[in-house]
């Protein structure tokens, strides 16, 4: 039997134990950095296989090794994220959440539990592939600064240093059994913006004695989105970019106009000189409008996730692994997203391969996105994802 073969029987042979791994994922979610059970029942998995770890990193994480022949000869990295969100599943799941407003509604409990089915088959394989293979079990993927950045910091890539690292990530908008791959800049950086708006309040029966922060706040929208959007494409003409607002908050009434108004929204591109012109250009804008009307306007600027970039050469390795594993029907072709993913700091420095597995069924009403109170997965597509992370894996550490 080939060893592709051998890792397709052993993904389906598991697919029983990973399914359970998920599903109890699933019922018990731990938001960004509280991850604690979650962390205490993957090193038991990890315990059960015999695969050795360091746990508590940046609070919650999990680092595992497992040796395959000559172990020192390369290494590799596959990494699964870990938290849950901040959202109230729907109700009638067998499965569903335990924990009242906290729900896996991103898939980070597929994303882990398939990383522990790689762990499976990687442990039953060890004696067939050369190399060492490092397992990241990684907090706060959704909240900032980014569980990444903290487990860089605090030596996750180090002893020993992977050459490549690999993230996968569920999407609704291809099927199970199949992956989609993207080479260079794939993802957006990502900040928030929150503004403060200050006028005069007043009555609002009486204009001449209020300066009304919701009309200069409407202004600053204006301008700014005139400013970065082009009107076709809704991106900014040089580089990928959005800049929205979803939030604006003005406590005023009726008759009562409020001294202030705030403003939060978020801006997100791929080229980091004009990240940084662009932070300046918003507070520029806003400022000046603001004063133009007769206001003021703070602005602070939350810096987020850097972008993420594909290596090119381990990416155009790893769709080639992938067609030898799935074949190329099965492979997607990924278009630029303006989404952001913590994954993004391992890019910035070292090669990585960041793809996306499908999980819709539409016969089985598997079609909600993501960050949604209904997302869920066709199970059948952790078949996929556990064969393709040891693949890759191993594939990687031949070449």
């Amino acid at each position: 039997m080939s060893l592709i073969a051998t890792i397709k029987d052993l993904a389906s042979r598991h697919l029983p134990d990973v399914v359970a791994i998920r599903r109890h994922l699933h019922r018990n979610p731990e938001l960004s950095f509280q991850e604690h059970e979650t962390m205490a029942y993957i090193a038991a998995q990890l315990d059960l296989l015999g695969i050795p770890y360091t746990s508590g990193i940046a609070g919650t994480g999990i680092v595992a090794l497992i040796e395959g022949l000559d172990p020192e000869s390369k290494v590799t990295a596959l990494r699964a994220d870990m938290d849950a969100l901040p959202i109230k599943e729907v109700s009638g799941r067998d499965y569903g959440s335990l924990h009242e407003g906290v729900m896996h509604a991103c898939g980070h409990d597929a994303h882990t539990a398939s990383l522990l089915g790689a762990a499976y088959i990687l442990m039953q394989t060890r004696a067939l592939w050369k190399g060492t293979v490092k397992l990241i079990f990684q907090p706060g993927e959704e909240k900032l600064p980014g569980g990444a950045s903290l487990m860089i910091k605090e030596g996750a890539l180090q002893n020993p240093s992977p050459a490549s690292i690999f993230g996968q990530h569920v999407t609704n908008l291809f099927a199970a059994g199949k992956v989609g791959f993207r080479s260079g800049l794939y993802m957006a950086s990502t900040d928030e913006l929150y503004l403060t708006i200050s006028g005069k309040g007043g009555h609002a029966a009486i204009p001449a004695n209020y300066i009304n922060p919701l009309l200069i706040a409407s202004k600053v929208l204006l301008v700014m989105n005139e400013k970065f959007m082009d009107p076709k494409t809704k991106l900014h003409t040089a580089h990928p970019t959005v800049l929205a607002f979803g939030k604006i908050s003005g406590m005023g009434a009726t008759n009562v106009i409020p001294d202030q108004v705030f403003m939060e929204g978020t801006f997100r591109t791929m080229n980091e000189e004009w990240r940084a012109e662009a932070h300046l250009l918003i507070t520029q804008i806003a400022q000046e409008e603001a004063e133009k009307m007769g206001g003021k306007a703070e602005v602070k600027i939350s810096k987020g996730y850097p972008f993420l970039i594909n290596d090119e050469p381990l990416t155009k390795r790893a769709k080639q692994h992938a067609i030898d594993y799935l074949g190329a029907e099965h492979l997607i072709d990924l278009d630029l997203w303006m989404a952001a993913e913590d994954f993004a700091y391992y890019s910035q420095v070292m090669p990585a391969c960041f793809y996306r597995f499908g999980i819709r069924n539409e016969s089985k009403g598997i079609t909600s996105s993501v960050h949604t109170s209904s997302f869920d997965i066709d199970e059948e597509a952790l078949r996929t994802s556990t064969g393709m992370m040891a693949w890759l894996a191993i594939a990687e550490l031949q070449s």
